[in-house]
């Protein structure tokens, strides 16, 4: 089937054939007229499947010299070219968009005409840098057009791996219910409650803490925060009560990120959730919408900052492991106001 190169489009003039390419799979652009009318992208994956021959003044074009030229045209062409045809050869209609997202998908075994989109996409290289800013800003804008957001990340070697975006609307039934204070003495980098009934009251307080014979173990994070919340005093060895801006800043000076753990831990835990180190499982924290002695995490969190960028192969680390141990990876992107994004593998 024949079509010219014109620019950066491919024409099929004969309106017979035109209507066949776009009855068979919705490539294309009717032009008014007859004919249609492909977008480089379009004319590339059909040119490769031997649909279609193009000519450019009167010489026919391979499918390397209009890949190469395509490439010309537009920037990261070969991504967007490598998730359209995995997308493609998968099975679904595909377009080609313009603005924030590369293109949109219908569902399977749907077309234009009796459907809408089911996502938007966006083509991305692994070795690309994102800021967790623009998931949440990309996630808002996807929901209020009734669509969910898809990344199609391109590795080094060509092959594909999807990830789907949604906003976390994390929560749990836990509050934190700081009816007194207790005293503890800090040694080291941690802070330890010594007497019984008060390590007791903390874990009363919302499960703080874990327990070594009778007394209590906190972590930094744990202490600023119940300090900030009225449940806890702290004395250093000498026997002097060490303030709450002065422990706080003890963690800025000793702890990688402390601030920016500091502030996720805090908004998790007024959220209800149950916060624990998520340390062995390579995230900040791992965290229980109940009591942690009758279910299991259900989410790892990961704080990181709003407008720091983030690579994928840190994305993809933090989403398999969660996967792996049946757990929702969760991104707690700490700006101006805290968003959490949950980023998951996903099977198109």
């Amino acid at each position: 089937m024949p079509g010219e190169l014109r620019d950066d489009a491919v024409v099929i003039e004969d309106q017979k054939e035109g209507c066949q390419i776009y009855n068979k799979g919705n490539y294309g652009y009717p032009l008014s007229g007859g004919g249609l009318e492909l977008d480089l992208v379009e004319a590339t994956y059909l040119l490769e499947a031997g649909r279609i021959q193009i000519t450019s003044g009167g010489r026919e074009v391979s499918f390397p010299e209009l890949f190469d030229y395509s490439s010309e045209k537009y920037d990261e062409f070969d991504i967007k070219y490598m998730v359209y045809r995995d997308i493609r050869q998968r099975g679904f209609v595909v377009k080609m968009e313009t603005g924030s997202f590369d293109m949109s998908v219908f569902p399977r075994g749907e077309t234009m005409s009796s459907s809408r989109p089911a996502y938007l996409v966006r083509a991305v290289s692994e070795r690309s840098a994102m800021h967790p800013a623009e998931f949440g800003r990309e996630i808002a804008e996807t929901a209020k057009k009734g669509k969910k957001l898809l990344y199609g990340v391109v590795d080094e070697e060509g092959d594909l791996t999807y990830y789907i975006m949604s906003e976390g609307n994390v929560s749990g039934g836990v509050r934190t219910n700081a009816d007194a204070c207790v005293e503890g003495k800090m040694i080291r980098d941690r802070v330890f409650v010594f007497k019984k009934e008060d390590a007791d009251r903390l874990k009363g307080f919302g499960f703080f803490g874990k327990d070594i014979q009778n007394m209590l173990q906190l972590s930094l994070i744990e202490s600023c925060y119940l300090m900030r919340r009225g449940g806890l005093s702290v004395r250093d060895t000498a026997g002097d009560l060490i303030s709450s801006d002065s422990l706080t800043e003890y963690g800025k000076n000793t702890q990688d990120e402390f601030s920016l753990r500091l502030r996720a831990y805090e908004d998790l835990r007024e959220k209800g959730l149950i916060v624990k180190t998520g340390f062995k499982y390579g995230t900040h924290f791992r965290m229980y919408e109940k009591s942690p002695n009758e279910l299991h995490a259900r989410y790892l969190a990961h704080a990181v900052s709003g407008n720091s960028p983030m690579t994928w192969p840190e994305i993809s680390r933090a989403v398999r492991i969660a996967g792996g141990v049946k757990k929702e990876m969760v991104f707690c992107c700490v700006a101006d106001k805290i968003e959490y994004v949950v980023i998951k593998w996903f099977r198109l």
